[in-house]
């Protein structure tokens, strides 16, 4: 499984791709950051991250697009923004009909530390010994975005059993037709 993990942000947009399956060593095939400058025009923000996702999804080619949840923040500029870059990644995957999945912080954290509290710091370094690689990717945008494509690799699994689970009670329970 090949999977784009975008970590968004309209300054920073962090963005890592990588490949395996749950239970094997992961590979990293990339890992960057879309950057924006904060003074530039938001509709010109939003462009440039389109085109940085649509670079990555054409180089790299993901079977999914890992996008992480935007959650209430104090700070409603902040969440505007991450929910806008957000909204541009989804996009730019569902136009290729690549699946989209969302996750938590929390849930990115816990899969990849075993804490959904854990920090910056410790999501990094998971993400280096998991991934083999030398040092942590900096800025910590793009390490949460290989923690998010590392997430979805590990649940993905999972949550196509409980998807096929709930499906097949759907359809077990579902109101048979009436006849004449």
């Amino acid at each position: 499984m090949r999977v784009l993990g975008v970590d968004p942000g309209l300054t920073r947009c962090g963005v890592g791709v990588v490949e395996g399956v749950a239970g094997r060593p992961l590979t990293m095939l990339g890992v960057g950051v879309v950057r924006t400058p904060a003074d530039a025009e938001l509709g010109h923000r939003l462009v440039a991250i389109e085109q940085g996702i649509e670079q990555w999804l054409d180089e790299h080619r993901p079977e999914f697009v890992a996008v992480e949840r935007v959650f209430s923040q104090h700070n409603v500029a902040t969440v505007m923004g991450t929910a806008q870059a957000s909204a541009v990644a989804m996009l730019c995957a569902s136009r290729r009909g690549i699946p989209v999945v969302l996750h938590t912080p929390s849930e990115v954290k816990a899969a990849v530390t075993g804490n959904g509290r854990a920090d910056k710091a410790q999501v990094g370094a998971m993400v280096t010994r998991l991934l083999r690689l030398d040092a942590p990717p900096k800025p910590a945008d793009a390490a949460d975005a290989l923690a998010l494509a590392i997430c979805h690799i590990w649940r993905a699994p999972a949550q196509n059993r409980l998807q096929q689970a709930v499906a097949a009670h759907r359809a077990a329970h579902a109101p048979k037709g009436r006849t004449a």
